[in-house]
């Protein structure tokens, strides 16, 4: 007895062009989701920098002076942006140093700003008074011809021109190492200043990272009327 073989018809071109492009749809979504995936873990976790001196970071620095003033029934009037950084979360989360004035004398703050633009939300997350930037770096420090020789004397460790003079050092020791690895500031330790004549001297204490190592090193920075840093002196301090 025999049996009829069954004879299943074979699928039309078009029935199976749609199958293979659906197929390509499906895994080309798929690498799409992952890669989209992949880049908002990385921006979750990252930070950048930001143009200190751009209108959008000088707004954000006055709108938390401003918030700041109404939490505390201050009366801080806004200088200018020391520093910024950008961390994006859900949304993005603007890190601030400003420089503000209190009862005439100009401070130093750390402030957090976070914004959603979509939302067309902004909020002052943190504000915090971190030292004074007194108006010897800026003036007396800054090397004004004719000024007058008051000796070396303590100066703020945050003061923007000392981190200028500390950042000027850096490089240099970078420059006459011959590491493969970068020297990065981790922290400046103390810093005097003192001006003579036309210029002003910063001796700075600081202590850097290259690699897995930290290092300390003295130096002295001079400042002359242009605005240029010089260094002067440098030396590794033993750890203690």
């Amino acid at each position: 007895m025999r049996v009829a073989a069954t004879t299943r018809p074979a699928p039309s071109p078009s029935a199976t062009l749609l199958l293979l492009l659906a197929v390509a749809v499906a895994a080309a979504t798929t690498v799409l989701l992952v890669g989209a995936a992949s880049l908002a873990v990385g921006a979750m976790a990252g930070h950048g920098s930001a143009a200190a001196n751009s209108a959008e970071t000088d707004a954000l620095a006055r709108f938390a002076v401003d918030e700041h003033n109404k939490r505390e029934n201050a009366l801080l009037e806004f200088v200018r942006v020391v520093e910024a950084k950008e961390q994006v979360v859900v949304g993005t989360l603007h890190h601030l140093t400003l420089e503000a004035i209190e009862a005439g004398r100009k401070r130093i703050y750390d402030a957090k700003v976070l914004v959603k633009p979509w939302l067309d939300f902004k909020e002052l997350q943190e504000f915090r008074h971190t030292g004074d930037a007194t108006s010897s770096t800026n003036a007396d420090l800054g090397a004004n011809k004719g000024g007058q020789d008051c000796g070396w004397r303590d100066v703020p460790v945050n003061d923007p021109v000392v981190k200028d003079a500390a950042d000027h050092a850096v490089k240099l020791i970078q420059q006459r190492s011959n590491s493969l690895f970068p020297y990065e500031l981790l922290e400046i330790i103390r810093a005097k200043a003192e001006v003579v004549e036309d210029h002003a001297k910063f001796d700075i204490l600081m202590k850097l990272k290259r690699g897995t190592t930290e290092e300390k090193f003295k130096v002295e920075v001079h400042k002359n009327l242009e605005g240029a840093f010089v260094l002067n002196q440098m030396q590794q301090e033993p750890d203690e």
